[in-house]
């Protein structure tokens, strides 16, 4: 299109066929977004995804393209809209939740971690992953936030004032009626 000459019959051919064939491959995109979002809420009661800052990771010019074409916020608002029609419950994690930091099975979180470590090991002797490791760590924060319905993050010492998650009991439809 762009050695068609300006205002040419050609260029508009042309400048059609382009818009033809990215509709495609928007239409392929959204269509295995669909797809893959429909199985996921079908096959699972709760998906607890994590909340991320995908404005700021489009910054990194090393990872922008990568996160632009795997459509993750979109990827988000199919699940949101899915899982409100088939009645399943969607988590959302915090984004500052240290999911890779947090060791899954000590419980340990690390102090630093840059995004070029890909395994790690923690001082309770286990290896981890850094992918599997998160995905550990977000399920559990996600089913205890359904479970218990609190903030996941770790307490950190006195830093915050608050109780800790209990399991909420429902109230019996007769308490607080007087026996007689």
């Amino acid at each position: 299109m762009a050695r068609k000459e300006k205002g040419s019959k050609n260029r508009d051919k042309a400048r059609r066929k382009v818009a033809r064939v990215h509709a495609r491959i928007a239409d392929r995109r959204r269509d295995t977004l669909h797809q893959l979002t429909t199985r996921l809420v079908r096959e699972n009661q709760t998906i607890v995804i994590e909340d991320l800052a995908v404005r700021n990771m489009v910054k990194n010019h090393t990872l922008a393209r990568a996160v632009s074409d795997a459509a993750w916020t979109t990827f988000r608002e199919f699940l949101t809209y899915k899982c409100e029609w088939y009645g399943r419950t969607l988590v959302v994690i915090d984004r500052w939740y240290p999911s890779s930091k947090l060791c899954s099975q000590c419980g340990a979180i690390a102090d630093t971690m840059p995004l070029s470590v890909r395994f790690w090991t923690c001082p309770c002797g286990a290896v981890h992953d850094r992918d599997v490791n998160a995905a550990r760590n977000i399920l559990a924060a996600g089913l205890a936030v359904s479970a218990c319905g609190a903030c996941v993050r770790p307490q950190r010492g006195n830093l915050r004032s608050g109780r800790r998650a209990v399991k909420q009991e429902t109230r019996r439809a007769t308490a607080g009626i007087p026996v007689p």
